[in-house]
């Protein structure tokens, strides 16, 4: 007999509240919602590897210590009588039923953009009248990357049709934020200069998305571009016996330059 979900997430539960009652787990007794949080952003980070890896075991895996999470602090939070893990579930059930009329009532929505911009009517409808009325573009943690809250929020604005027409035309917009960034490394103070270059760095991040891109993702892929390749200047180095150490800067751009030439060779091969 196969078991439910709803049984093997009671079971979840019974087992967290086992592990930090008494005789239970030392380690999980003593956590608290400071020290779990460190946790909860690893394991978030290990499912979009998983993700990225397209590794369906490791997803599954790395799904459940994410859900280990939720349930942590749901228990925690029912040990200082705050909530229980039901009423997370209940909130959660009840937004969904809410926030989806065209699927739960009458209304009408044709495209996924229709469906997010009522989405986001029904979510702001809520806060007023509850008496907590926010900006459109609140809602997006302080905790995530910054690339990655930067275009959360320009997603937010563009929501409201706060946006650059499309890519081409924020690109004029980094054109210009890069001006003002190098006239103030040259003359300004490092505080303008660091001012300036973060308008740079939002600036490129709007192009990403209008382009359709994910910022994090992209800077994440010349991350490991460039990892591979300075790997690589290391490895033929050494097949000259020579370390980065005794190596000159020429030397070393002119090993790169070569490292790079065969990597888009090979990759002009497989395509």
């Amino acid at each position: 007999m196969v078991d439910s979900p709803g049984s093997l997430f009671a079971r979840l539960v019974e087992i967290m509240a086992r592990l930090r009652g008494p005789g239970g787990c030392p380690w999980d007794r003593e956590q608290t919602r400071a020290s779990l949080k460190a946790y909860l952003i690893e394991e978030t980070y290990e499912v979009v590897e998983a993700l990225d890896g397209d590794d369906r075991g490791h997803l599954v895996e790395e799904l459940g210590d994410l859900l280990l999470q939720v349930v942590f602090h749901a228990q925690i939070a029912e040990e200082l009588g705050e909530f229980t893990v039901a009423d997370v579930l209940r909130r959660l059930v009840d937004k969904l039923v809410s926030r989806h009329p065209h699927v739960f009532g009458d209304a009408t929505v044709t495209t996924a953009a229709e469906a997010l911009a009522q989405w986001e009517h029904l979510k702001q409808r809520e806060r007023i009248e509850a008496g907590q009325p926010r900006s459109a573009i609140d809602g997006v943690p302080r905790a995530l990357p910054a690339l990655l809250r930067a275009q959360r929020i320009q997603t937010k604005a563009a929501r409201v049709r706060f946006d650059w027409p499309d890519a081409r035309a924020a690109w004029g917009k980094v054109t210009e934020e890069m001006q003002e960034a190098e006239a103030a490394l040259a003359s300004g103070p490092r505080e303008r200069f660091a001012e300036e270059l973060g308008d740079v760095l939002f600036s490129v991040v709007n192009v990403a998305r209008l382009a359709g891109l994910d910022a994090e993702d992209t800077l994440g892929r010349a991350i490991d571009k460039f990892r591979r390749r300075f790997t690589q200047m290391e490895r033929d180095l050494l097949a000259r016996g020579r370390s980065l150490d005794e190596a000159p800067p020429e030397e070393m751009d002119r090993v790169w330059e070569s490292a790079k030439a065969r990597e888009r060779a090979r990759s002009e091969r497989i395509q």
